[in-house]
């Protein structure tokens, strides 16, 4: 009943009817298009691109490090009022732009998220020769971020009032350390009511993810008593008993399929050159489409880390001068999950990539989707169009040449699972 209804919405069919045959839904996105308003919201985009272009250049240069994004909360929450749209920023930051719907009690929502994973101090400043824009986080994902606002603007400048309640959120919290925090408080908030989650997460057009990657982030951590170089040659090493595990852990097998892979990501400890540090820390991802390799390799890393810490006290080490302790804390645990492939959400995406002439294939990766998925809520994400390299990296790029193919393809999306309050007068 529910696939039938949200098809009758993509049809604009007065009533509810049985499943449309696969034809039927590809003239779905034609048809939605058809709308006097959804074609002048998609032409919206085609006039405004120097705009958008400004908009994410500006949002850029707002660093966002993970659990500082209050400011760029702040700047998208104005583009989002300024766009017609009420916006508001609960409890854990996330900023949330309400367009009420006919039906009120059912939610489709799209996300782009608001951090980076550049550190406090990273200089973020945009440097712009013709399409192309160079900048720490300025394709992951000042282009999602980019296409949110946009889509708003285009949404308010065609009056487009939609069946169900649409979301535009501005979330914190996806990347390292946030642990999809704000992902998880929108899906705790809106419960039942959320009947599907678009997610732009970066550039292009070429992919939709439909399968959530399984991924833990652990932080492993060895100390001791410390001292001084000379003085206190023998007592035992926190980074030598962590370079020890690490190199243990880094020999660990892992298949190709399933696919699963593992990064020593940081590393930090010690005071001077010539001092016995008292800690040693490493920071460690894991990935894999398997949650019984996730348990081997966190059990790995673990067995690896107090060999390391073993091998560190064997003699000739001063047993005298104190021991070394180790523990490996989960930092924080990205869940699995995966779309049905007669999903209307899937099917609103493949109307609009007919439409707009465009191919996908789907993917599994790591984004907020993953908790919509993992809790049986239809998600995808998709790229906000034009392309970009780089990423997580101080040379990160996008060019914004064909970004009105992401945009469409987008608010398609998202009317299409939506549909429009029009409808019921047809």
């Amino acid at each position: 009943m529910k696939r039938a209804f949200v098809c009758a919405i993509l049809l604009f069919m007065p009533v509810r009817s049985a499943a449309p045959s696969h034809a039927r839904r590809l003239a779905a996105g034609p048809r939605l298009a058809e709308s006097v308003q959804v074609r002048a919201a998609l032409e919206w985009f085609d006039r405004n691109l120097s705009w958008i272009n400004d908009a994410q250049a500006k949002l850029t240069e707002i660093p966002a490090p993970p659990f500082q994004e209050e400011a760029r909360a702040s700047a998208v929450s104005e583009l989002l009022s300024e766009s017609g749209l009420p916006a508001r920023v609960d409890k854990i930051g996330n900023v949330i732009g309400e367009l009420r719907g006919a039906t009120e009690n059912e939610i489709v929502m799209l996300s782009a998220h608001l951090d980076t994973v550049f550190p406090a101090g990273t200089d973020v400043k945009v440097h712009r020769n013709g399409n192309r824009m160079t900048a720490p986080g300025i394709s992951d994902n000042g282009s999602g971020i980019a296409a949110l606002v946009a889509i708003a603007r285009a949404l308010e400048f065609a009056h487009i009032k939609p069946e169900r309640t649409l979301l535009l959120v501005g979330n914190v919290g996806e990347e390292g350390e946030g642990n999809l925090r704000g992902m998880r408080e929108l899906v705790e908030t809106y419960g039942k009511k959320l009947k599907a989650v678009v997610v732009l997460d970066g550039s292009g057009t070429d992919h939709v993810t439909t399968k959530a990657l399984a991924s833990r982030r652990l932080e492993a951590m060895i100390t001791g008593p410390g001292g001084h170089s000379w003085s206190d040659f023998g007592m035992p090493n926190p980074i030598n008993a962590l370079i020890r595990g690490s190199m243990r852990f880094i020999n660990t097998k892992v298949p190709a399929n399933p696919r699963t892979t593992f990064n020593l990501g940081q590393i930090e400890g010690g005071t001077s050159v010539n001092s016995v540090p008292y800690e040693a820390k490493i920071k460690v991802d894991i990935r894999s489409e398997n949650e019984e390799e996730l348990r081997r390799l966190e059990a790995a890393l673990r067995d690896s880390i107090a060999a390391g810490v073993r091998d560190e006290m064997e003699p000739p080490r001063d047993r005298s001068k104190g021991a070394l302790e180790w523990k490996v804390e989960l930092l924080g645990s990205r869940p699995g999950g995966e779309l049905s492939p007669d999903s209307p959400l899937l099917a609103a995406l493949r109307t609009a990539d007919e439409f707009i002439g465009n191919q996908s294939r789907t993917e599994r990766s790591s984004t907020d989707a993953n908790i919509p998925l993992s809790l049986g809520i239809d998600a995808i994400s998709i790229g906000a169009g034009g392309t970009g390299g780089g990423a997580h990296s101080l040379q990160e790029w996008y060019d914004a040449a064909g970004r009105e193919a992401g945009l469409k393809r987008a608010l398609l999306t998202v009317l299409g699972i939506a549909g429009l309050e029009e409808a019921k007068s047809r």
